[in-house]
Order: C-alpha cells, then structure tokens, then sequence
C-alpha cells in the first residue's frame, strides 16, 4: 500500500527520485470563449516520447518556501509532489513525478489529494500548475483530478529551443 510522507532532512535523497520518460501521444488544444474554457485534442500521426532532465534539489532552500511530499511502497520512494507556498491564495504545484511502474496506480491521484489537504490546513484557496500543451496525458491527469484550465500562456518558450510550445494552467479547489 502507498503511504504519502511529508519529507524531512533524513529523507533528503528521496529528493533524487528520477525522472523517467513519459508518452507524448498528441497536444491539449484549449479555448477560452465567452469566460468559459473549454479543449480539444489532436493526436500525433508520429506519437514520442520525452523525459525530464533530472533536477538537483537542494532540501534547505526548497524547504524555505516549499513542502515536500513523497510516496512511497515500504521504505521506497516512488513518487514525489513539491508544493511551493506563494503569496496568493493557490499553492503552486511545482513537480509532480511517479516511477514509471508505478504509473496508472493511483501514486499521482494519491499525491494530489494530499496537496489538498495540506492546502486547506494551510489556509489556501486550492493549487495551481501547469503543463506544456504537448504532454496531453498530463493534462488530461489534472481535468481528471477535478482541475479546471485557468489560463494559457503561448509565449513562454518563444526564443528556446521549446518554441511551439505553451503552457496551459490549471486550478484546483481545496
């Protein structure tokens, strides 16, 4: 059974967990008509695959303004969420990451619900995050976990080697 911990210092290597490749079957296509959001979906004629460079934590920095979640089955980390606490009334859901055979098992469902909680013991409103257009799982994930687009940005990456691609920001009550 999976158990969320919040990480302390003696879980600092947990912080490590790696970043594993993740399908790219298509894009995430919203529209904001009349106030009202809604998307569309298009399927790659070639599907890909991507993975993340893996990150270099520092637990005492994140720590300052971040709370740590990890997932784990006994004494192994298998999933990870970092909730940076902002000023306003959303925490920012910052990373959200499951090992590759934990996928589909309901560790990011997990992860997510204690983001929640702690969001409302902390006093926000809800969270935030975002995800790139082209990881259509990952944003079909958060509008299955009950998030609701909130804004999209086209022009983040512009003059990177991301251009073409944007971001889409999603809301989650508490």
């Amino acid at each position: 059974m999976i158990e969320i911990r919040k990480l302390d210092k003696s879980m600092e290597s947990d912080l490590r967990l790696k970043n594993e490749p993740f399908s790219m079957p298509g894009r995430f296509i919203p529209a904001l008509r009349d106030g009202v959001w809604s998307y569309r979906t298009e399927l790659f004629a070639q599907p890909g695959e991507m993975v993340f460079p893996d990150e270099d934590y520092d637990f005492d920095e994140l720590e300052k303004g971040s709370v740590m979640l990890g997932a784990y089955d006994g004494e192994a980390c298998v999933g990870l969420a970092i909730y940076q606490r902002p000023f306003f009334r959303y925490m920012y859901l910052y990373d959200l990451k499951v090992a590759s055979t934990y996928r589909g098992k309901g560790v990011g469902r997990a992860l997510i619900e204690a983001g929640k909680k702690l969001a409302r013991e902390m006093g926000y409103q809800g969270i935030y995050t975002q995800a790139q257009d082209n990881n259509l799982n990952a944003c079909l994930f958060y509008l299955k976990m009950g998030f609701a687009i909130g804004g999209f940005d086209n022009r983040l990456y512009d003059g990177t080697r991301q251009a073409g691609k944007a971001d889409v920001v999603f809301y989650l009550e508490a």
